[in-house]
């Protein structure tokens, strides 16, 4: 087995990979990869691996899962709920609107943030379903 390091901001991690996380021989399903060929965009797979960036900052996706459960929630709610400052939410939440995530309204001299739609909110709810499944299965595995 090879270690490759895998580089991360926070913390540096090691990944094994063994060889039976590699092909052996060099072949492939020919009628698979011709139906398949065309199917994903670049352009769409772009826009999608930003979104992912995005909701990947603990920070956001905490956002992201307090809109969904709060609806609408003002810049000053949501610093109190995440313990950051005003400036940090607002860049936060900024970056969130302009990638497509959340959507703003000004009401008087306050700003309201809500997700973006529906889609959003059930990638938010799934993830969050996930991760409780793979908690539970985790769990499970150690009894």
């Amino acid at each position: 087995m090879v270690a490759k390091p895998l580089k991360n901001k926070r913390k540096e991690q090691e990944i094994e990979i063994g060889k039976d996380d590699v092909c052996e021989i060099v072949c492939y399903d020919a009628e698979k990869v011709q139906s398949l060929k065309g199917l994903v965009q670049d352009d769409e797979v772009q826009r999608m691996a930003q979104m992912f960036k995005a909701l990947s900052d603990p920070t956001r996706m905490k956002m992201a899962a307090y809109m969904d459960k709060g609806e609408e929630l003002c810049v000053c709610d949501m610093a109190l709920l995440t313990g950051q400052s005003i400036a940090t939410t607002s860049h936060h939440l900024r970056l969130m609107k302009n990638l497509g995530i959340a959507k703003s309204r000004k009401e008087g001299k306050n700003v309201f943030y809500t997700l973006t739609d529906h889609h959003i909110r059930t990638l938010v709810r799934m993830t969050e379903e996930h991760m409780r499944e793979e908690h539970c299965h985790d769990s499970e595995s150690e009894h």
